[in-house]
């Protein structure tokens, strides 16, 4: 679908995204990367996160190992994650860029530490327990910061959206791959919250992200039986993956053995650079050190 291929899509087949896997895992670990902590702390992710391009990656990926890998990380790692962690948090408090995505990380980090500290003794914990009670705090405090967050208007004599004709407002609209950006865009003038209903929008983003068969088991029916298109995406989304698309991604290059933005590139020294290359997703990223 053209109008999405803006981003960057990182998908793999299953059966040969796990044969890559298994190889890029082989590769790293004779180079220095044997843990998720050691790739981590090795990788510029501090200056990532001041690139718009890299942020939703660098945060997909602190939330990924929020999830289910934070006590694999080292003591440094973990140090390293925090801190970067926090960098996040003070830009977004600092430019009101992203929030929701902050949001969404917070939570699921503070859902972690509440089960760590519950359930202590039953996982080992990197460190004193005090530590993780002082992270929980922290993390309660970044996420009642963000909470207060007031978006200022700014004042601006120059061109704005509501300036656009309706045409290109619609334009915008369709270059977003993300639901909740949509819903959100739409909140800021009437112009562009009738835009945001529009059924062709929200059955294109539908069959973008998802396929026919999961159409099937989702069908969600208005009264007079035509299909609700909005509805659908955000119940399909609670089942299903979405497309992961990004800016910037890393990318593993097998001729060199290396890991790298694809936006800088590298000096690789092989006859065709690009057939070397391949796009790591947050979740490849974390895979790679599961074997």
């Amino acid at each position: 679908m053209k109008k999405y291929s803006v981003m960057k899509s990182t998908n793999l087949h299953p059966k040969k995204g796990k044969r890559t896997i298994l190889e890029m895992t082989q590769i790293l670990s004779r180079h220095g990367y044997c843990t998720l902590g050691e790739a981590f702390n090795r990788l510029d992710f501090s200056s990532a996160i001041q690139d718009i391009r890299r942020f939703n990656y660098v945060v997909r990926l602190l939330q990924l190992i929020a999830k289910s890998q934070l006590t694999s990380l080292s003591g440094v790692a973990q140090k390293n994650y925090f801190n970067i962690l926090d960098k996040i948090v003070q830009k977004v408090l600092g430019d009101h860029q992203n929030p929701r995505l902050i949001k969404d990380l917070l939570q699921d980090l503070s859902s972690t530490l509440c089960i760590l500290i519950r359930g202590v003794g039953k996982s080992v914990l990197v460190g004193n327990i005090n530590i993780w009670i002082c992270r929980l705090e922290t993390v309660l405090r970044w996420q009642q910061q963000l909470q207060n967050l007031q978006m200022t208007e700014q004042v601006d004599s120059g061109l704005t959206l509501s300036d656009l004709p309706v045409h290109m407002l619609s334009n915008i609209l369709y270059r977003f791959s993300d639901g909740w950006d949509i819903v959100t865009l739409g909140q800021v003038t009437p112009t562009l919250s009738a835009l945001s209903e529009d059924r062709q929008l929200w059955k294109k983003l539908c069959q973008y992200h998802f396929g026919e068969k999961q159409f099937c088991r989702h069908l969600i029916l208005s009264e007079k039986g035509h299909v609700e298109w909005k509805l659908m995406y955000f119940a399909l989304q609670k089942h299903y993956p979405t497309k992961e698309q990004y800016g910037d991604t890393l990318h593993f290059c097998r001729h060199c053995s290396i890991l790298f933005w694809k936006d800088s590139g590298h000096p690789c020294t092989a006859a065709d650079p690009d057939s070397c290359f391949t796009p790591v997703s947050p979740q490849h990223f974390i895979d790679l050190f599961k074997y």
